[in-house]
């Protein structure tokens, strides 16, 4: 009889990413047409990433551009994903890359922290006043344990992840 393995254990945590684009022009404006236009299959490639656990998408809609909570030009990123390899590989191993390359077209660049992330337990679904409250702690306090980037991140028991 052919011995199986156990399933490898359920994750105690996943990785949450909270990121903000301030908009050169606003959603509707034909200049912003092309960056609209690339929304659904960004987050359809992120849907089936693997890795990928879960994003905020504001009810009735297909994703969060309409909602504002750091301000009527910017729009927020939410997703949470098994790991940071995970993510790291759907952002810059994936067609997502294009995308993130021509953000200058439709995006400022940001003189503060634009991108958080941080460890929760399996299971939770984070809150934008959450992912609002790790961003202002990266911007006033710098990397840590709580609120870290791709190139200082920490393991989720605090611990500093070498480059």
């Amino acid at each position: 009889m052919p011995s199986t393995s156990p399933a490898p254990p359920a994750p105690a945590h996943h990785l949450a990413q909270f990121n903000v684009g301030t908009m050169k022009h606003p959603l509707d404006d034909p200049r912003m047409a092309e960056f609209s236009a690339l929304l659904d299959p960004v987050n359809a490639l992120a849907d089936a990433a693997p890795g990928f656990v879960w994003r905020l998408v504001e009810e009735g809609e297909a994703d969060a551009t309409g909602l504002r909570p750091a301000g009527p030009d910017v729009i927020i990123n939410f997703s949470v994903w098994e790991s940071r390899e995970a993510l790291w590989d759907y952002v810059y191993r994936s067609a997502h890359l294009e995308v993130l390359r021509r953000r200058r077209e439709w995006f400022r660049r940001h003189v503060e922290a634009h991108l958080v992330m941080w460890w929760i337990p399996a299971g939770h679904v984070p809150t934008v006043a959450e992912g609002m409250e790790r961003l202002a702690l990266l911007r006033a306090e710098g990397p840590s344990p709580r609120a870290f980037t791709f190139r200082e991140t920490y393991s989720p028991d605090g611990a500093l992840v070498p480059s």
